[in-house]
């Protein structure tokens, strides 16, 4: 975490967190979800709309990711000064890049040690990781096929609904406090 977030968190303690305004995509890109994104439907499975206005600023999307963690219930969020920004995912809070070496990185950039290698049912691939649980990129298929041809990851099959509990994330922040009966504060 940046010391300027740390900073800012000590010197305001207790702003409101937010729901709902922040999504990562299955290819491990950050979108800006405003009032009209989120009256379009749900950030995953939604339609084009519900996905909000795709973040394309590198210094923005930087200090996202050096301030993406979880919180003790498996939501991810997106510490931004005093204030929690929880992610909406679309599949994970991780997405995977597998290098010709076979290492690994978060989409965040960073390095991510293998631990598992998940398949579902519809044939993607998941890499559980020391920094946490992610799907494996579209475009680094080949790099992860080769990996597994190779035998360094064996395939563990798990139905895809049965992810986030297994693996301890909360794919709608949003949708969760609506459950428990409270109102997002954004």
């Amino acid at each position: 975490m940046d010391d300027i977030v740390k900073a800012a968190l000590a010197k305001w303690p207790n702003v409101p967190n937010c729901f709902g305004w922040l999504g990562l995509d299955a290819r491990g890109n950050w979108y800006m979800r405003d009032d009209q994104a989120q009256a379009a439907g749900p950030f995953a499975g939604g339609s084009a709309l519900s996905k909000g206005s795709l973040l394309r600023h590198d210094k923005l999307i930087d200090f996202i990711q050096r301030n993406y963690e979880a919180d003790t219930s498996g939501q991810w969020y997106f510490q931004n000064g005093p204030q929690r920004v929880y992610v909406e995912l679309e599949a994970t809070p991780l997405v995977c890049r597998v290098h010709t070496d076979f290492s690994v990185n978060a989409h965040t950039g960073e390095p991510a040690r293998v631990q598992r290698c998940i398949m579902d049912q519809h044939g993607r691939l998941y890499l559980e990781t020391g920094i946490g649980f992610g799907l494996v990129h579209t475009q680094d298929m080949t790099h992860a096929a080769e990996a597994v041809d190779c035998g360094l990851w064996v395939p563990q099959e798990i139905q895809a609904n049965e992810l986030p509990l297994r693996f301890g994330y909360v794919r709608s922040p949003a949708q969760a406090q609506k459950k428990a009966g409270q109102e997002p504060a954004f």
